[in-house]
């Protein structure tokens, strides 16, 4: 039987008098990925928030196994101000945390006995292996400067220093808010693949389906206050969520013919019931109250249809951006479709964003030139959001940009009837902006871009904080939209349902235009063979004895007695390299210290490079 490491009995929580959920019950057990699945604002990161302790709850109980080691990724993480990455990794106040910041201190400081004093704080508290795998989890994160700090972070960068911090704490239970939020798809996969080969226990909250279809074997949805539970991926919880619903529907259809039939026997003359059982007269009561379970679903209503847009859109020509040394557009041309849907991808960083805006003129080019056609009426939606006085209401916000909104040409709208089809009822119109959750900004945000009816849509990072349901709207949305669309995303699945091709900014101002979605994108990618640093990733640390593969690429005489050097080399490598760690663990003072480990990073360095040699032509015959 799988052990217990968290149970929930009876949950509720409420804001004012409206109800999130209601007398919630499940468990976590060891193994379990959990993904919390529901639409924005019914409770998915209230209830992890009351889980961790971070809120609590109107009544019920959290339970946690004894001794049950907890990690928490918050959606937006915080750290100390002034604190750098390794202050931020460097968990607890004990020794070995201490050892670790002096070391790397005293590596920069040049001062030999400091050095010295510091290697043997460091062996005293066995924090070698922990060093060592934080600065192996940073560089796998594309974080290579520890001593950065953590006040300058963007967003992307803030989040992965936070998945270090919880994965370098090694826990039982892992509880994660939007983790693939801010991040690129590079470390979306890393971290996908990370979790699916680890045997920690996962519940999180997440919009990323690709995601939750791949690490997730059970799915929770909070639907009108109550949980339900499904045993496997999120496809799985699709197909099963479907059938949940027909079979309610079902029900209620039934329900309501036996109540109009009942109606009728209760509408007759008190004579006609007279003796009559009192329970059938409460079974009609009890009929009535289910019959009054409201199956609909408020879904965002996007009905408005773009502008009419000329044959000709953009051209661009001889396009040349850099910041500093940083190169994002070098020479770039390209020529713009009428009906056109192009996704964006890239490190984070490789100027994506820059590029959308430089499109807009919000950004301007260092040279080149950008034409753009008369009819062409953007709608951008921005990552950090339209500027709305948080200090006022919704409504007002929304009336300031338009009294009457037209759209689909000739079909008018209030701002409080255009707000309804964006899930805004009287009541949350009323809401001052500064109370707003995540997603009702996004809502909100969407509103004030469509309400203009632009023919050329330009998203960038729309999936953040738009709940799954919203997602699968918009989606449709822009599958039929008859206008032009750039989309910058890191959701895989989103990029899959919309873009004819893309752009991928593969960084120092290189675009590949790819035809085609993201998933023939990373089949394509996949099929090519491995760049020599991945090969080098995959190198053995130590020589192994060469195996026998049957081939017609043999190796040459020169190639032959190269590799019975390097097998030479590469041992006397490792032997120097045993020495030195054997003086770096004595405990003794060294007196060349800074020399001696000067030269330890020459020889990994060194070894780095000649294994990988070794490897390349260890796949050859003799």
């Amino acid at each position: 039987m799988a052990t217990s490491f968290l149970q929930i009995d009876n949950l509720t929580k409420s804001y004012g008098d409206r109800m999130l959920f209601d007398g919630v019950t499940f468990g976590v057990y060891e193994g379990d990925k959990i993904g919390v699945i529901a639409k924005n604002g019914t409770g998915k990161s209230t209830l992890l928030n009351i889980i961790a302790g971070i809120e609590s709850a109107d009544s019920g109980d959290v339970t946690f196994r004894n001794g049950l080691k907890v990690g928490i990724l918050e959606q937006t993480p915080r750290f100390a101000p002034g604190s750098s990455i390794m202050d931020a990794c460097l968990l607890g106040d004990n020794a070995m945390c201490h050892a670790i910041a002096e070391y790397e201190t005293a590596l920069l400081s040049g001062d030999n006995d400091r050095l010295n004093e510091a290697i043997h704080d460091m062996d005293a508290a066995s924090a070698w292996d922990y060093e060592d795998k934080m600065k192996q989890l940073l560089g796998q994160l594309n974080l290579h400067d520890i001593t950065a700090s953590t006040d300058n972070l963007s967003g992307g960068q803030a989040k992965r220093v936070a998945l270090a911090r919880v994965i370098l704490g090694e826990p039982d239970l892992i509880i994660l808010d939007e983790p693939t939020n801010h991040l690129d798809i590079e470390i979306i996969e890393w971290l996908e693949n990370y979790l699916t080969r680890s045997r920690v226990t996962l519940l999180m909250v997440t919009h990323d389906r690709y995601f939750l279809d791949r690490v997730c074997n059970k799915i929770i949805e909070i639907d009108r206050q109550q949980i339900f539970t499904y045993e496997g991926n999120y496809d799985y919880y699709l197909r099963r969520r479907q059938e949940r619903i027909d079979a309610i529907t079902s029900e209620m259809a039934k329900v309501k013919n036996t109540l109009r039939k009942e109606q009728e026997w209760m509408r007759r003359q008190p004579q006609a019931r007279a003796g009559k059982a009192k329970y059938r007269i409460d079974a009609f009561y009890d009929l009535k109250k289910r019959s009054h379970v409201d199956l609909s679903d408020d879904n965002v209503e996007l009905n408005v249809k773009s502008s009419y847009i000329g044959s000709k859109i953009f051209e661009a020509r001889g396009i040349n951006k850099r910041f500093g040394d940083k190169v994002i557009l070098d020479d770039f041309n390209y020529t713009f479709a009428r009906y056109e849907k192009l996704g964006i991808i890239g490190h984070n960083g490789a100027g994506k964003s820059t590029f959308i805006k430089m499109l807009q003129g919000i950004v301007p080019a260092d040279s080149g030139e950008w034409n753009v056609g008369e009819t062409v009426r953007f709608g951008y939606y921005s990552q950090e959001g339209i500027e709305f006085d948080d200090n006022k209401r919704v409504i007002d916000a929304i009336t300031e940009i338009a009294e009457d909104i037209v759209v689909n040409g000739d079909v008018r709208y209030t701002p409080m009837q255009f707000l309804t089809h964006f899930l805004f009822s009287p009541t949350d119109q009323q809401k001052y902006i500064h109370t707003l959750s995540g997603g009702e900004r996004a809502r909100l945000h969407l509103a004030a871009v469509l309400m203009r009816s632009p023919n050329f849509l330009i998203l960038d990072e729309p999936t953040n904080d738009l709940d799954i349901m919203t997602l699968g709207i918009l989606e449709d949305y822009l599958a039929k939209f008859k206008g032009c669309l750039i989309v910058v995303s890191h959701d895989r699945f989103f990029l899959d349902s919309i873009v004819d091709h893309l752009f991928v900014f593969e960084g120092d101002g290189a675009i590949k235009d790819f035809p085609g979605g993201y998933t023939d994108y990373r089949t394509w990618l996949n099929a090519q063979p491995k760049p020599q640093a991945e090969a080098e990733k995959q190198a053995a640390k130590t020589v192994r004895e060469r195996p026998r593969r049957s081939s017609d690429n043999r190796m040459s005489y020169k190639e032959m007695r190269e590799f019975e050097a390097l097998t030479d080399e590469i041992e006397k490598l490792n032997t120097e390299k045993a020495a030195l760690d054997a003086v770096f663990n004595s405990g003794e003072v060294v007196d060349d210290i800074i020399e001696k480990s000067a030269r330890y990073e020459e020889i990994k360095a060194l070894l780095d490079e000649k294994e990988m040699r070794w490897l390349e032509l260890s796949e050859k015959d003799q």
